[in-house]
């Protein structure tokens, strides 16, 4: 009999507490900080958060004879979970996230919000193998950044959703190790395009002395969470220390949108974007988070 934690394991539940801050990211970078747009990040955050849970099961719906092979303790090859039941939770969330973008974001969030679910059943199903994988999931986390701000002029986000994305390559690249083993120069790679991002990332402050060391801060955690495991894999490219890797690069994202944060002008949700990547590294510790 499938349980809530069975269903929370597919689903990768921990690894949400990286998704809201996509949508509080990209509304930061339009400027509208009205009691109405908090409202309606809100649900775009919520609406973001059911699009990744259904993406995580219907990876491991599409994934299922793969993972009887190399990852039998999964839900689905584990039989936990059935993988009907897997691919119809991940059509109902999928609906779910589209409906509740239209309502809380009208036609422009509707409209990102499919192309964004279009685009995490495409990486899945067909594209996650290829060579455009992990550019097609690097595109799922920069449109979702895009759908934080569909209320207002998207083009403002352009540079966050690359940061984001671009962090989300090297995580994806990483991600196809984990199981084997990489080479060398894969992590080390992934570091020096980490150091890149991270100084992306500090590119919004401007101004106020006080925004850019906030900024640097948290640049500087962000760095040092998701670096020094990649140093690590750099060093001894075991399958261990790659996935260790790739679980400290999605728990360490709420940093790197903390860091976005803070340099929008936006110090409270950057600190509760900070706690959220502490959270997320605790419950990553009891329940998988890759």
């Amino acid at each position: 009999m499938t349980t809530c934690g069975d269903l929370a394991e597919l689903v990768r539940a921990p690894a949400a507490l990286s998704v809201p801050g996509d949508a509080l990211v990209g509304a930061a970078a339009t400027g509208d900080l009205s009691t109405r747009a908090v409202t309606r990040t809100a649900g775009l955050a919520a609406a973001s958060v059911c699009l990744y849970w259904a993406g995580m099961a219907a990876n491991d719906w599409a994934d299922r004879d793969l993972d009887a092979a190399e990852r039998p303790h999964r839900p689905i090859p584990s039989g936990r979970v059935r993988p009907g039941d897997a691919f119809g939770l991940a059509v109902g969330l999928t609906a779910a996230g589209c409906v509740l973008a239209g309502f809380s974001g009208g036609r422009s969030a509707a409209a990102t919000a499919s192309v964004l679910a279009g685009t995490v059943w495409a990486y899945d199903v067909a594209l996650k193998g290829t060579v455009v994988g992990p550019a097609a999931m690097a595109a799922c986390r920069g449109l979702d950044v895009l759908l934080g701000a569909s209320a207002g002029r998207m083009r403002r986000a352009a540079l966050p959703a690359l940061t984001i994305a671009a962090h989300t390559y090297t995580v994806t690249a990483l991600s196809r190790y984990e199981v084997h083993g990489a080479s060398r120069g894969l992590p080390a790679a992934t570091l020096i395009a980490t150091a890149a991002v991270t100084t992306l990332a500090t590119a919004p402050a401007r101004g106020q002395s006080s925004r850019r060391l906030l900024t640097g801060a948290f640049a500087a955690g962000y760095a040092a969470l998701y670096g020094a495991p990649q140093l690590r894999a750099a060093a001894e490219p075991s399958a261990a220390n790659v996935r260790r890797a790739v679980g400290a690069g999605i728990t360490s994202l709420p940093a790197l949108q903390g860091t976005l944060a803070a340099g929008l002008g936006m110090p409270g949700a950057a600190a509760a974007l900070a706690l959220a990547a502490a959270v997320g590294r605790r419950l990553a510790a009891r329940t998988a988070v890759t």
